[in-house]
Parts: structure tokens; sequence; C-alpha cells
């Protein structure tokens, strides 16, 4: 089974160098990346929502789950697998990025994007919340594309991280009171209702 998956992510990787790389993409794709080197812009997102009050409690939900997301991902589970980058294994393979100095699973990258971009999507409405994941999904893809990433680790890296993003937020979500922060439209408290007033004692006597 490991073999077969080793096999394919090679295929898959020299497919994308043979017949998908070009200087458009490339431009694209690196511009991308750098995004997620150092988790930047995961980090400057959630430094983000917790400026304004109307967003600041996501924003603490969207920092403690990329933390959770990089003490699993980049602390545990890639120094437990140690797999090595694609780039040092795979015949052929030309790497158009910077070489990575720690292991190769799973993708640290598409992880935390991923973890941010799942707060978010719980929170937000979807105009906001489906591009911003779209945006994580192509941060994997260009891990792809640029040779320093398995498929394999990208796909690892997107369940590991969306699962803690998601799970962060609904459980966060369970935690705070009232509209959620993110949420444009109008809805109304169960505790903003006013009770019913009292019938008075002649319609009662009726």
């Amino acid at each position: 089974m490991i073999e077969w998956i080793q096999t394919l992510d090679a295929e898959i990787l020299l497919f994308f160098q043979e017949y998908i790389r070009c200087p458009v993409l490339t431009a694209i794709f690196s511009f991308i990346t750098m995004f997620g080197s150092g988790g930047l812009l995961p980090i400057v997102t959630s430094l983000v929502l917790m400026i304004p009050k109307k967003t600041r409690k996501v924003g603490f939900i969207a920092a403690i789950a990329l933390l959770l997301s990089f003490l699993f991902n980049n602390l545990l589970i890639k120094n437990l697998v140690a797999r090595v980058r694609p780039y040092e294994v795979i015949e052929g393979l030309k790497l158009i990025t910077k070489r990575a100095t720690d292991y190769s699973f799973p993708s640290g990258h598409t992880a935390n994007t991923c973890v941010v971009a799942f707060v978010i999507f719980v929170f937000a409405p979807k105009k906001i919340g489906i591009p911003v994941l779209i945006f994580s999904v192509l941060m994997g893809i260009s891990r792809i594309y640029l040779g320093v990433h398995y498929p394999s680790d990208v796909v690892a890296g997107f369940l590991s991280g969306g699962g803690i993003g998601y799970v962060s937020a609904v459980i966060g979500r369970k935690l705070i009171s009232g509209n959620p922060p993110l949420n444009t439209g109008e809805t109304i408290a169960e505790e903003n209702i006013p009770e019913p007033e009292p019938m008075e004692e002649s319609k009662k006597e009726e």
C-alpha cells in the first residue's frame, strides 16, 4: 500500500513537471506559496481578526486552532514520519522553489492555511468562507507544483488542518453566545424574544 502511494506520488509530481509547469503558473504558485512560509498568512489573518471587537473571538479561536495544528503537524507528525522531500528521492524531479529544512509529511503550508480557513468558513457567510477554502486548496496545489511536497503530504495536511480547524470552530461557536461574529445576516437571539403578557382577570373568568 505504501509503495503504491509512493509510486502514485512520483507519477503525479513528474506529470506536473512535464505537462503543467509554465512561466505564468510558476509565478502564480510561487506567489501563493510565499504567503504560507513560516505560517505568515494564517498568523496575520488570526491577528487581524483579533483587532475588531466583532471578530475578536473568532481570531482567538483561529489562533488556538493554528497553534494546535503547528504542534500536531509540524512538531509531532513530521518528526515521527520523517519523510524525505520528493526532490531528494524522485529522479528527474526539479525543485523550483527554495529547499526546505524540515521533513515532508504532512504539508505544513497546507495544514496551517486550512486550519484558519475552516475556522473562517464555519463563522463567515459563504461568500467569504468558500473563497478562503479555495485559497487553502490552491496553497496545497502550489506545494505539489513547485516540487516541494508529495501529493499525499498535501492531502494529509488538508485533512488534519481542516479537521482541527473545523472541530475548533464548532466547539468555539458553542461557547460564543448571541449571533455568530462574522454573520452579516440578521438573527434574533432566543433571550431577546419577549414573553407573552399574562391574561387579564376578566378574560380568565370568561
